[in-house]
């Protein structure tokens, strides 16, 4: 990558500190680190309140070098309630406010333009964005798929499967995704599905997400947190990340109702997100569950390292549409994980032997699951050295970018 130039455009950038935007961070800084010239058209960070940050509002775009990447930070459209329609809306916005600063980019002179253009979906339909770019600037195309956000929203709702917006949809993520030289995408399931939606095998990779190392474990910031929040020795069940419908967080609600008698049981939830709300008045008068907002960076691996174990759920239909960032930092804490997932999910096999699986929306199998875990230290650590083995021999950061800077050429 020595001397080579990269335009990167994706919606999601640090300062976001969970979901897809550290990871675009990191691919930035790590093509930077190989010698590229790297410039990041992302939008202004949002994520996962769904407000635009304070100190980012207003303004119009903005410009700016962070860890030798040049920035431009873009003004969109971020709706309170993401609704189906409002979401669109939202990605759209990205789409075409990156559009001048991505052609831009690709006018320059000869020698000063893109050789590489890697754009992020979600949001799919900022791949037009940077084919446009790619092609006035005879570069090649990337395109990594962190979400199939046409089958969540079908998963979750927000569209109905058999209408014409949902045909349209699939259309256009097809032919969207076959406008990329590569495609790339976040587990073996997904490339799978990649395939099956006709990208020819030659042209797909796998790029994993990478556990954070700034999540290092930290005993005495953990019994710091216990302390702050009243939870002294008790067995802490945790789910840190975005509160929204593919995640079917409420299960949670319902299992810590079925445990409400087990006064050594807490469940503490940390996030934010359209759901927030919601889940506050599920929550209400149960004494078991804690719920605070998502902690900063600087606190999480003292948070990872508080709990006794770590809730991933999931709904039924979502476990191959998305593979968790989360999860790699829950593994990589070496607690056990409890996921909601079905067999023969990508989900599951990341899981399996590093936890324990319950079927999705099942509230009374995830709630024996917790309490099993919380009866059984000597289970807890040996499954907790299985989660930590296996963050670190799937999740190396630098051997995830190496092999996708090697597959990019």
């Amino acid at each position: 990558m020595k001397g080579r130039r990269v335009l990167i455009v994706g919606i999601n950038y640090a300062p976001e500190p969970v979901g897809i935007g550290p990871y675009t961070q990191g691919l930035a800084e790590a093509l930077v680190a190989a010698g590229a010239q790297v410039e990041a058209v992302v939008a202004k960070p949002y994520y996962p309140q769904w407000r635009t940050m304070a100190g980012y509002a207003g303004g119009g775009w903005r410009r700016a070098q962070e860890q030798g990447v040049d920035l431009v930070r873009c003004p969109i459209y971020v709706p309170a309630e993401p609704s189906g329609l409002k979401r669109i809306i939202h990605l759209a916005s990205f789409a075409l406010s990156a559009l001048p600063f991505a052609l831009r980019a690709a006018l320059r002179r000869r020698g000063e333009r893109p050789e590489l253009v890697v754009v992020l979906a979600p949001a799919l339909l900022s791949v037009v964005t940077a084919w446009l770019a790619a092609r006035i600037a005879g570069a090649r195309l990337w395109i990594h798929v962190q979400d199939f956000e046409v089958e969540a929203a079908l998963a979750t709702g927000l569209m109905s499967g058999g209408s014409w917006p949902a045909r349209l949809a699939r259309w256009l993520e097809a032919r969207l995704l076959g406008l990329g030289d590569r495609v790339s995408t976040i587990s073996p399931q997904m490339c799978a599905k990649l395939r099956d939606k006709g990208i020819a095998a030659e042209r797909v990779f796998e790029m994993r997400n990478w556990s954070d190392a700034r999540f290092a474990p930290d005993p005495a910031g953990a019994a710091a947190i216990r302390a702050e929040w009243g939870l002294g020795a008790r067995k802490v069940a945790l789910y840190s990340g975005n509160i929204a419908r593919k995640q079917g967080i409420e299960i949670l609600v319902e299992a810590a109702r079925q445990l409400q008698e087990r006064e050594d049981i807490a469940f503490v939830i940390c996030g934010e997100g359209p759901n927030r709300a919601e889940l506050e008045r599920l929550a209400a008068g149960l004494g078991n569950v804690q719920l605070h907002d998502l902690q900063p960076a600087e606190r999480m691996g003292a948070m990872l390292t508080m709990a006794d174990l770590h809730l991933l759920p999931q709904i039924a239909g979502a476990a191959d549409l998305v593979l968790p960032s989360k999860l790699t930092n829950m593994l990589a804490s070496g607690r056990p994980v409890v996921a909601t997932t079905e067999p023969g999910t990508g989900l599951y096999a990341e899981v399996d032997g590093c936890g324990t699986i319950t079927p999705p929306g099942d509230a009374a199998a995830l709630a024996t699951a917790v309490a099993e875990l919380a009866d059984n230290p000597a289970l807890r650590e040996s499954v907790g050295r299985m989660a930590s083995q296996r963050a670190a021999e799937r999740w190396s950061k630098d051997a995830i970018i190496a092999r996708a800077l090697g597959a990019v050429g």
